[in-house]
C-alpha cells in the first residue's frame, strides 16, 4: 500500500483503506454488542468550545490551544475529543435523555429454546393420529 501511495492512484487508495478500517471498526463493535456511531466529516469539533458551544470563526491548523470568549483555554485535540463525544451520547439519547435503542439483553424464555409440540389439526386436538 506503500507503494501505491506515492502514484496517481494515492487518494482513491488511502479512501479505500479507510473505508476498510471503518467497515472493520463498525463489524467488531455489532459483534461484541457495542454502539458504533459516526460523526459527521464537517463537524466543527475543534473549533466548537467544548464548554459554552460557543463557536470560533475561523481556525488555522497551526493553532493548537486557543482561548474562548468564556474564559477557558482549550487544547484543540482534547477540545476535538470531547466534543465528538457528546456528539456521539447526543446521538444516543432521546430528549428525555432516555436510550434510544434499548440495552441488548437476553431472550425471554418463551421466545428461546424449543416448545413442545402443540397440535394444530382438529383431528390432532381430537387424539387421532394423523395420516
Amino acid at each position: 500500500m506503500n507503494g501505491l501511495g506515492r502514484t496517481r492512484l494515492a487518494k482513491s487508495v488511502h479512501d479505500a483503506g479507510w473505508s476498510a478500517f471503518v467497515n472493520m471498526l463498525e463489524y467488531k463493535a455489532t459483534r461484541y454488542g457495542r454502539t458504533f456511531g459516526k460523526v459527521d466529516r464537517w463537524f466543527p469539533s475543534s473549533k466548537l468550545c467544548s464548554a459554552c458551544g460557543a463557536l470560533q470563526d475561523k481556525m488555522p491548523l497551526n493553532i493548537r490551544t486557543w482561548t474562548c470568549s468564556c474564559g477557558i483555554t482549550h487544547d484543540r485535540d482534547h477540545n476535538a475529543a470531547l466534543n465528538v463525544l457528546a456528539a456521539g451520547r447526543a446521538e444516543r439519547l432521546n430528549a428525555c435523555g432516555d436510550q434510544v435503542r434499548p440495552a441488548p439483553g437476553s431472550a425471554q424464555v418463551s421466545e428461546a429454546g424449543t416448545h413442545p409440540k402443540q397440535p394444530t389439526l382438529a383431528w390432532e386436538q381430537a387424539g387421532i393420529p394423523g395420516l
